[in-house]
């Protein structure tokens, strides 16, 4: 029996292409010792993916030439050698871009349960998206009722959340996204009291002034570049920075250059803090269970944009970072 696997094939050095990458096939592995063989149902496509790919110094290990694409993914216990698992379980971890992953046991992340939510919110808003989403906002924005939030790429699979969250905790939200639809997605289908396409407001900086008459106290940024650089004249005082991306930013070296804010950090008070989610396992299980009550009650709505097999796995990611997607991009293996 052939397991596909979709494998690294070079470095980027920017934004990924299908043609860094191939369809290949191998021999389905046995269990391992200890470990697990998990047929994956759904696959992960995240931006992050860029970073984990290019050869320069990050949070995580570079994918190896030839390597199985690092992905996260959610798929069933077709094999165990663990008093921990039990065949029929369903799992989400690190698994990768394949039909069938063979693991030890600390690539599981946790148990999926269907109490929580359908499988593929795992991946999303019960997964990565949401989590991040929640942890990075609530522990760097600490918001408070009345506060004014801006969120760039705000029908995103994190943006989308972070608005909704910022509502649930009495904040006024305003995105930004980069189509006409998207923006009556992000007031319409999830609620923000505003939104501007970036692309054809004219000048952003005037536009994210209006849109924010009474300046902005959290900025919620995914995208870095021109777009946030348009924001920080509108910061107010001691207003609070969550950079979770660099969406926008096609190459980091050499060192993109661009206006300097440190100005407006000294006169705003301005605190600007990065988030990388593997940091806060530790929070992982106390988060999920409340964005699950949340979607339960109604209160937390999400989008997935599902493709249909392995092999359109790369061009969905090089559709993600063109901003093609419509909700969060997974792959139904």
């Amino acid at each position: 029996m052939q397991n596909r696997q979709v494998v690294l094939t070079e470095r980027a050095g920017g934004i990924p292409r299908p043609e860094h990458f191939e369809l290949t096939t191998a021999e389905v592995p046995g269990t391992p010792a200890g470990g697990l063989l998990i047929r994956n149902h759904y696959l992960s496509v995240d931006p992050a993916m860029r970073g984990w790919i290019n050869d320069t110094k990050g949070y995580l290990a570079p994918v190896p030439i030839g390597g199985v694409m690092r992905s996260l993914a959610v798929g069933e216990v077709v094999g165990s050698d663990s008093p921990d698992y039990r065949e029929g379980d369903f799992v989400t971890g690190w698994f990768g871009w394949q039909e069938i992953a063979a693991v030890d046991t600390d690539k599981v992340i946790r148990k999926v349960h269907q109490s929580e939510g359908p499988l593929t919110a795992s991946l999303g808003v019960l997964g990565l998206n949401g989590i991040t989403a929640y942890l990075a906002f609530t522990g760097i924005g600490k918001p408070e009722p009345g506060e004014t939030v801006l969120v760039s790429t705000a029908a995103g699979a994190v943006g989308s959340i972070v608005g909704q969250i910022a509502r649930l905790k009495g904040c006024r939200t305003v995105g930004l996204t980069g189509s006409d639809d998207k923006v009556s997605q992000c007031t319409e289908e999830f609620g923000y009291d505003a939104a501007l396409n970036y692309k054809t407001c004219g000048d952003l900086s005037a536009a994210v002034a209006a849109a924010c008459p009474d300046g902005i106290d959290i900025f919620f940024d995914n995208t870095a570049g021109p777009i946030a650089d348009s924001v920080f004249g509108a910061m107010n005082l001691f207003g609070r920075i969550i950079q979770c991306g660099t969406a926008s930013i096609a190459n980091w070296e050499p060192l993109p250059e661009g206006p300097r804010r440190e100005r407006f950090f000294i006169t705003k008070r301005l605190l600007q803090q990065g988030f990388v989610v593997f940091d806060h396992f530790d929070k992982w299980p106390e988060t999920i269970d409340r964005l699950s009550a949340w979607l339960k009650s109604g209160e937390l709505r999400y989008r997935e944009d599902i493709r249909d097999g392995l092999g359109e796995a790369p061009q969905a990611l090089l559709d993600l970072y063109e901003g093609t997607n419509r909700g969060k991009t997974l792959i139904r293996v």
